[in-house]
């Protein structure tokens, strides 16, 4: 049974999550105010700077940061999918299956609404390079709320509280798992 609360996530984990999260929200609130298309775009260079960082860091950061601890491939994403449809649904320290691609597309997501943006800023590319930045946005949006429901799931079919576990980074595990 797992009862020690170990460490998972790294402190700079944690603040680029809650950083993307508060500049990701930011940018879509300034999206459609010209008053404030400074802010929107500064926000917008926040996103795309911590995702320079978050790449980094999935070949440089602690154990549970790096890419290689949750390279999973479809067959474990609909595995672990299907579990929690069951009483003991499979549990991850880290990332689980399902999460680990939202966080792929999320970060090529953002790059792409990054780099658009920067070309509709710099007019750059004309109308098809807006449509693709608000696109790419939107798709982000969506799947940021699904980010969020699934947080929720897990949180529930898991009995345990991710949203605290990703502001202490401390999660129930074995001592060898941290």
């Amino acid at each position: 049974m797992k009862t020690s609360r170990i460490l998972v996530w790294d402190l700079p984990l944690r603040v680029f999550h809650w950083l993307l999260a508060i500049s990701f929200v930011g940018a879509l609130l300034t999206a459609e105010s010209e008053r404030v298309r400074d802010l929107h775009v500064l926000l917008g260079y926040t996103v795309v700077g911590l995702l320079g960082f978050r790449i980094l860091w999935g070949f440089l950061g602690t154990r549970h940061a790096r890419w290689s601890s949750f390279a999973y491939g479809p067959k474990a994403v609909l595995s672990y999918l299907r579990s929690l449809l069951t009483r003991n649904p499979v549990h991850y320290v880290g990332h689980n299956p399902a999460g680990s691609w939202v966080i792929y597309v999320m970060v090529a997501l953002g790059l792409v609404t990054g780099i658009s943006g920067y070309g509709v800023y710099t007019d750059v590319g004309g109308k098809w390079i807006e449509s693709l930045h608000e696109a790419a946005a939107d798709t982000m949006l969506a799947l940021v709320l699904v980010h969020v429901a699934g947080v929720v799931v897990s949180s529930l079919a898991h009995r345990e509280n991710l949203v605290a576990a990703m502001l202490t980074g401390r999660k129930l595990g074995e001592p060898r798992e941290a």
